[in-house]
């Protein structure tokens, strides 16, 4: 998913992802947490009656959103199954505290 360090204007028309990197992180961060928002109001309507297909439309939003900075950070999908295969197996509080275990090595503390 990368773009040219100078997309031509014709791209840049043309091509969402190519518009969305070209203005830089900024753009697709606020992008995320705005999907990341619509998500959670369609999973809380799913609570009175909502529509799947709204949820799942908003959660691919938000993953797609998640690939542009990913890929914008020299990432991919890839990195986010093989942390998540790393985490197989941890509970969830065992894992956090593992995360944090490791970041205090890191600082020094």
């Amino acid at each position: 998913m990368k773009v040219a360090n100078r997309p031509t204007a014709a791209i840049l028309k043309k091509s969402y992802v190519a518009r969305l990197l070209h203005k830089g992180p900024d753009a697709f961060l606020k992008k995320i947490g705005e999907e990341a928002t619509e998500t959670v109001m369609a999973a809380k309507d799913m609570d009175h009656g909502g529509e799947a297909h709204k949820l799942v439309g908003e959660v691919a939003d938000l993953w797609f959103h998640s690939m542009i900075a990913l890929a914008h950070y020299g990432l991919s999908p890839a990195d986010v199954v093989a942390e998540l295969s790393r985490r197989e197996g941890l509970g969830g509080l065992e894992e956090k505290a593992l995360r944090k275990a490791e970041q205090r090595e890191k600082t020094g503390e």
